[in-house]
């Protein structure tokens, strides 16, 4: 059963990226105090792997220079599922991963994959709770 919920909630991950899917980020801020936002999701490898694109400069990549720790989730209007992660967060700006995460949206804040300010945060779970309907169940568990 386990195993179906994780494949079921990886398949409604990839159905989020690059297409106007969201999710919340939440980090530790400079003071240590936890701070959540909306981002959009740039890619997905099941639940393990989820990135996103943002500015070197912006509060997301500074946050994860400076705290890795970082939670993501994605929900649903309805209470169909609640996809929670927890995980670490990296900062990756080597023009080989902003070339793979590169879409057309990105272009009306950076040149192209090669704009200094350009990067890709790299989110990678560690643990998760998965809530899929009530007729699929809930699930926990460690990566």
């Amino acid at each position: 059963m386990n195993e179906n919920i994780i494949a079921r909630a990886a398949d409604i991950l990839s159905k989020k990226r690059n297409n106007g899917g969201y999710c919340t980020l939440a980090q530790i801020d400079a003071d240590g105090y936890p701070t959540a936002a909306t981002i959009s999701v740039s890619g997905v490898e099941g639940i393990k792997r989820i990135t996103f694109c943002t500015g070197i400069e912006s509060n997301w990549a500074k946050r994860a220079e400076q705290c890795n720790r970082a939670g993501v989730c994605f929900n649903s209007d309805s209470p169909l599922y609640n996809i929670t992660l927890v995980g670490t967060l990296e900062v990756l700006t080597d023009l080989t991963a902003k070339r793979e995460m590169w879409y057309e949206g990105m272009g009306y804040y950076f040149s192209g994959p090669e704009d200094p300010g350009f990067c890709v945060l790299r989110f990678t779970t560690l643990r998760y709770s998965l809530m899929l309907s009530e007729q699929e169940g809930t699930v926990r568990g460690i990566i």
